[in-house]
């Protein structure tokens, strides 16, 4: 058994024992190496549902795909409810859910529960400042202009609601936060911003800063593999040259920044010392953003064998010295992921977005299986 199909068939089985242990449940992330099975209340839900539809493709066990299928209601009452969703966050929620469930189903519910997602990320568009709001209420004081580099994975769901519908609104408000993401997250020398802020009165740039990183001026690295994937995925929808360009130099950095084990820690400018945490979602996320490239790039392009050894070198950390292989009753995939270490939240745990990318790029290296961002 090779080292890929190995990681996935324990994946799957630790996804089997948290359905049958926690029906009906989603996890959060908590501390103490487990998740805190709860409602769908966060921004972080869709992803579980999406590795279940993974596990499904990968092995068609119908166990999975009736798992996956058992929580379309719970995501649409969600919408109908509008049950904390004053985020950005709608593709992640519901292009691992609804949309992943219509692809692999041809569901007619589940595209209509995906179309009302699209609708309801569309509402966070704010003209004047051509974004779309990461966080709050039009009118909240600290973020009515502000976004950050995580949403370039949301506009995935509205560049499939145009491809559904024919609509351009949605392509058009995807297409001009895509080019706002890119002109004022991505510094020049391929390292990024996690958020930025906009005058919410003229529409006007302010500054860069953070969240989640070390400091404003830094770069976080969970934010710069969002980038990376995002911007492939963007190129990937609009052909728009500049995308795919603007996601090798993030790589690029990405690559030359990786720590000595190829697994990258919490921020490229932390100073480093034993203790420091790592982040090895930022990885897995990142890894997906390279397998995209290298199916974009062409086979002669001068990043492509940089591109190759540092995806599998990632990878094979990962799974060798990350993955919870060793633990056969662990809830989570990957050791050492970490959530927000500057608000001391999880900084060194499970979190099941690392969780999911990372089976997204082990099917992908073993059995060419993509994730649900697009049409394959």
């Amino acid at each position: 058994m090779n080292m890929w199909k190995g990681a996935i068939e324990d994946a799957m089985q630790k996804i089997k024992q948290n359905i049958v242990k926690h029906p009906g449940k989603l996890p959060h992330i908590t501390e103490g190496q487990q998740y805190e099975w709860g409602e769908n209340n966060d921004w972080i839900e869709g992803f579980y549902v999406g590795m279940m539809w993974l596990a499904y493709e990968y092995g068609q066990d119908p166990f999975y795909k009736e798992a996956a299928e058992s929580y379309l209601a719970n995501f649409k009452d969600r919408l109908d409810r509008h049950v904390a969703l004053d985020h950005h966050d709608i593709g992640f929620l519901y292009s691992l859910s609804a949309v992943a469930q219509w692809r692999v189903t041809g569901s007619d519910t589940a595209r209509a529960v995906a179309l009302q997602a699209a609708d309801t990320l569309l509402a966070r568009w704010r003209p004047h400042m051509e974004i779309i709001q990461a966080w709050g209420q039009a009118d909240d004081p600290e973020n009515g202009g502000r976004i950050i580099i995580d949403c370039l994975l949301n506009l995935p769901l509205l560049f499939w609601a145009h491809e559904q519908t024919g609509d351009a609104k949605y392509y058009d408000v995807a297409m001009k936060h895509a080019l706002q993401s890119q002109k004022f997250l991505v510094r020049g020398d391929g390292s990024s911003y996690h958020t930025f802020y906009f005058d919410v009165n003229n529409g006007q740039a302010i500054r860069g800063g953070t969240h989640q990183g070390y400091q404003d001026g830094s770069t976080w690295t969970r934010g710069q593999a969002w980038g990376i994937y995002g911007f492939a995925l963007a190129y990937r929808y609009t052909k728009h040259e500049a995308f795919l360009d603007t996601a090798k130099h993030l790589a690029r950095y990405f690559i030359r920044h990786m720590a000595a084990d190829a697994v990258v820690y919490w921020d490229f400018d932390v100073p480093v010392e034993e203790s420091t945490p790592r982040d090895s979602s930022a990885s897995a996320i990142a890894a997906c953003g390279l397998l995209e490239l290298l199916e974009l790039i062409e086979d002669r392009d001068p990043d492509r064998l940089l591109f190759e050894d540092a995806l599998h070198r990632s990878m094979k950390a990962l799974v060798e010295h990350y993955s919870t292989m060793d633990l056969p009753d662990a809830e989570g995939l990957l050791k050492h992921g970490s959530y927000h270490v500057r608000g001391d939240r999880a900084p060194d745990d499970y979190m099941i977005w690392g969780d999911y990318f990372y089976l997204e790029a082990l099917v992908r290296l073993e059995q060419g299986i993509k994730g649900y961002w697009y049409e394959v």
